[in-house]
This record gives C-alpha cells, sequence and structure tokens, in this order.
C-alpha cells in the first residue's frame, strides 16, 4: 500500500554553520518526533524495494540504525549492523577509509553478513558517500551482493555519485546546496 503523500521537507530541520560555519546541516531527527513523518519514511522505503530481491539491509551507525530496523521488520529481512571500530565483540571484519581531516575504520560481525546474498546498505543522509563506499567494499569482501543504496537525503552537490559508482543510489528527498 502506497503512503499517503507528505512533503518530507517540511519535517527536516536545516541548521546554519553546523558543524562549521558555512555548512547547512540538513537535521533528520525532526523526522523523528513526527511520528507521521517517522512511519512515511519507512512506508516509502517498503514500497521502493518490496519486490526486489533485498535479502537484508545493513546499516552505518548510528542515524542509518534508526530508519533500517523498523525497515528490516516490515520487510521481513534480517538487519546489519556496520559500527565504529571497537564496538563489536566477536569475529569482525574491518575496513579503514579516509576523512576530511584523518581516517577513520568501520567493522562488521563477519557471521552477519549474508554470502552470495543481496544486501541493501541504507544511511539517514548521503553527502560525499566516503562511508557509504568503504562499507560496500566491506560488505563484499565479506561475500554479499551490494547494489543498492539508500538514504532519505541525498546531497548530490557533494559529488557521491562518483564515489559510489557502481550501485543504485535512491533518496527520498535531495538537496542541491552543499
Amino acid at each position: 500500500m502506497a503512503p499517503k503523500e507528505l512533503n518530507i521537507d517540511d519535517y527536516i530541520r536545516k541548521v546554519p554553520d553546523f558543524p562549521k560555519k558555512g555548512v547547512l546541516f540538513y537535521d533528520i531527527t525532526s523526522i523523528l518526533t513526527s511520528p507521521k513523518a517517522f512511519e512515511y519514511c519507512i512506508d516509502c522505503m517498503a514500497d521502493i524495494y518490496r519486490g526486489k530481491h533485498v535479502d537484508a539491509v545493513a546499516a552505518i551507525e548510528a542515524r542509518g540504525f534508526v530508519f533500517a530496523a523498523p525497515f528490516a521488520v516490515k520487510m521481513g529481512i534480517p538487519l546489519i549492523l556496520v559500527r565504529k571500530k571497537g564496538k563489536l565483540p566477536g569475529v569482525t571484519l574491518g575496513k579503514s577509509y579516509a576523512l576530511e581531516y584523518g581516517t577513520a575504520a568501520i567493522e562488521v560481525h563477519r557471521a552477519d553478513v549474508p554470502v552470495d546474498k543481496n544486501v541493501l546498505l541504507l544511511d539517514d543522509l548521503i553527502a560525499t558517500g566516503g562511508t557509504l563506499h568503504a562499507s560496500i567494499h566491506l560488505l563484499r569482501e565479506a561475500g554479499a551482493k551490494v547494489t543498492d543504496v539508500f538514504g532519505v537525503v541525498g546531497l548530490p552537490a557533494l559529488h557521491y555519485e562518483k564515489t559510489l559508482p557502481d550501485v543504485t543510489v535512491t533518496t527520498l528527498i535531495t538537496y542541491d546546496s552543499e
């Protein structure tokens, strides 16, 4: 069932000069304070991926978890957590990647990644695509097939398509300013 139309832009707070001067921050936490807007996002995601062969959803810490968990339940598929290094117990696989100033690392439980299965990668907002790029490689190294990435918000002006050239990127809303 298609969700009733809602202008999701009305539920995204725009915060100028955060986290630094000159940056306009798109804050999705205001979606979470509105059950109607939050449910709309989850229903839209389910409509987009229902009928497509998605075996699991992988979510990036931390806001990606918030959207991926109800989506996974609604779709009846497993949820895989992509976390910052050192946050997962047991056998993990990790990937380091470059940031604007330095590096970061992510990990996933090896046992959670389904081999030769289609995994949708999800985050709340897609900016430069760096963390998603590292996550795609991490999941693929573990044996998953990753062909699709989803974000509630996309910022194409930051050229994530250059960082994510071999996946289909889908968002509910895009903003062209940086």
